[in-house]
């Protein structure tokens, strides 16, 4: 297994419990594919360099996931089928 860092990227608007359910998501993912869901830090708002989705800032959040490398691309297919879901970046650590 490998260790990966998760950053996503959430509207501004997103609440408190939208990114639990978020956060939750992603865990019951990883735990689909037997990987181990590591701390989660709350980056909190900030501005964008550029708008998207019509969004100027947006929430970050970072967690860092151990992961199977077959089952990244099946995280990443999860991650874009969620629409509170801006951008998100997985990186191999």
């Amino acid at each position: 297994m490998n260790e990966y860092e998760l950053t996503v990227v959430l509207s501004e608007k997103t609440t408190a419990a939208k990114k639990k359910s978020v956060t939750e998501s992603i865990k019951k993912i990883v735990e689909l594919g037997k990987g181990e869901f590591g701390a989660v830090e709350d980056w909190g708002v900030k501005e964008l360099a550029y708008k998207i989705a019509k969004n100027e800032k947006a929430v970050f959040l970072h967690m860092l996931l151990k992961l199977d490398p077959s089952f990244v691309k099946q995280v990443d297919t999860k991650l874009k089928m969620d629409n509170d879901i801006i951008r998100y970046l997985i990186v191999k650590k």
